[in-house]
């Protein structure tokens, strides 16, 4: 049998990140310009977890493993520079 949980039950922990993007734009000539970008993926850094272990039984015997978070949803902090000229 396949149980009687309803659909959508099972839930892990909430997600939080923050992205971040800054530029500057700066005209060299009339018909020049120069844009400065920096973009930051999750800013402050923050751990999101992923779903807990939904796996109960193996077989016979019970997992070690259900209900534990072994992994990470997101990464960490990442930034990219980037340069652009425009004419």
């Amino acid at each position: 049998t396949w149980g009687s949980l309803g659909r959508g039950t099972y839930r892990g922990p909430g997600l939080a990140t923050v992205d971040l993007s800054l530029l500057k734009n700066t005209a060299i000539s009339e018909r020049l310009g120069l844009q400065f970008r920096a973009e930051f993926f999750n800013a402050l850094n923050h751990t999101n977890l992923s779903a807990p272990n939904p796996i109960v039984f193996q077989g016979t015997a019970i997992s070690p493993s259900a209900g534990l978070i072994t992994a990470t949803t997101t990464t960490a902090r990442q930034i990219q520079f980037g340069l652009k000229l425009t004419f």
